[in-house]
C-alpha cells in the first residue's frame, strides 16, 4: 500500500541546534534532491562549486549568499538560483531555514 501525501509546514521538518547546521532530506530522486537546511546563526557554508544548479528558497530567516563573487542578502520568501559549476557560500545573517532543490537532469 502507498502512503498518501499529507500538507506539511516546511519550516517545521527541521529544528534549530544551537551551533549547528542540521539538514533533512524531504525528497531524493536520481533526477535530483530537495533538502531542508537549518542554519544557526553565524553558521556558514565556506566558498564550493557544485556540478548541478541548485535553488536556493529561504523560509525562515536571513542568509548571505555570494553567487560568482556577488553577494546577496536573502530573507524569507526569496530565493536564489545557484548556477552549476560557479562558486557560491551562505553565512546565517540570522537562524535561518532553506529549502535547497538540486537538479540533477
Amino acid at each position: 500500500m502507498t502512503e498518501q501525501p499529507t500538507p506539511s509546514r516546511i519550516v517545521d521538518l527541521a529544528s534549530y541546534q544551537e551551533g549547528s547546521i542540521v539538514s533533512r532530506i524531504v525528497l531524493k530522486r536520481d533526477t535530483g534532491n530537495v533538502t531542508l537546511f537549518a542554519f544557526d546563526a553565524g553558521q556558514e557554508l565556506s566558498e564550493h562549486t557544485a556540478p548541478y544548479d541548485a535553488l536556493v528558497h529561504v523560509v525562515d530567516g536571513e542568509a548571505a549568499i555570494t553567487v560568482g563573487g556577488r553577494p546577496h542578502r536573502v530573507a524569507a520568501g526569496e530565493m536564489i538560483l545557484m548556477p552549476a559549476h560557479q562558486p557560491h557560500a551562505l553565512r546565517a545573517v540570522s537562524r535561518f531555514k532553506m529549502l535547497l532543490t538540486m537538479i540533477r537532469a
